[in-house]
């Protein structure tokens, strides 16, 4: 497969961290004291049991809960202090895909490149779906796709994304044996483009770069 991201420019700060981070959950704390670190060109692949915290871990680094103690940071700096800036660097796929059930595939994709400031030509649209074998279904509502043409299609949105922050939550999830080797050379290509990634899954991954972090 030929990589569509561009590299990104090289940086010694370019970093993700977490200091001594704590997570509660209501009256529960699920970690104290975790620090992590992950720098371009690295993938860190958390796991561990149900309820465990491995999605408010993956929360926690995006920057859309914030830690009982401790601190996030990007580059050196908090993200609550440059949540602007780290943000745009950042894609996050959840649990539940993310994608507008009435709208097509092709509208999907140049939806939220509109919703993050970039230009998505329909041409780069078409061949970003058409690479991960959506050939034909591109102007189908998403509601009629299957959930493995779904994650497809949030595959596609990976490539024209190009963001340098990867945080995956289990983006593995209802693909078959091909889809689950295309998206971890996916992820291949985006480490050796100088991006950096961490996801969670419950199954054994072969990717360059790979890191674990058992909760």
């Amino acid at each position: 497969m030929t990589a569509t991201n561009s590299s990104f420019p090289p940086s010694a700060v370019a970093t993700l961290e977490a200091r001594e981070i704590t997570c509660v959950r209501g009256e529960r704390e699920l970690f104290s004291g975790l620090s992590l670190q992950v720098l371009p060109g690295q993938c860190l692949h958390i796991r561990g049991e149900n309820g465990v915290g491995k999605t408010s871990l993956l929360r926690l680094l995006t920057g859309l809960t914030f830690p009982e103690s401790g601190e996030v940071l990007w580059s050196g700096d908090s993200i609550k202090k440059e949540a602007s800036d780290y943000h745009s660097q950042l894609l996050f796929l959840g649990h539940r895909d993310a994608l507008k059930e009435d709208l097509s595939s092709l509208e999907n994709l140049r939806m939220y490149a509109a919703i993050d400031g970039i230009t998505l030509s329909e041409q780069d649209a078409f061949t970003s779906l058409w690479r991960f074998g959506l050939k034909g279904r591109e102007d189908l509502p998403v509601n009629c796709l299957s959930a493995g043409q779904k994650k497809r299609v949030l595959m596609a949105r990976m490539v024209t994304r190009r963001a340098q922050v990867w945080i995956l939550d289990e983006p593995f999830n209802a693909l078959d044996t091909h889809a689950v080797l295309e998206l971890q050379g996916l992820i291949a290509e985006h480490l050796e483009s100088g991006g950096l990634a961490v996801l969670t899954s419950h199954q054994p991954l072969a990717i360059p770069g790979l890191r674990v972090l058992d909760l």
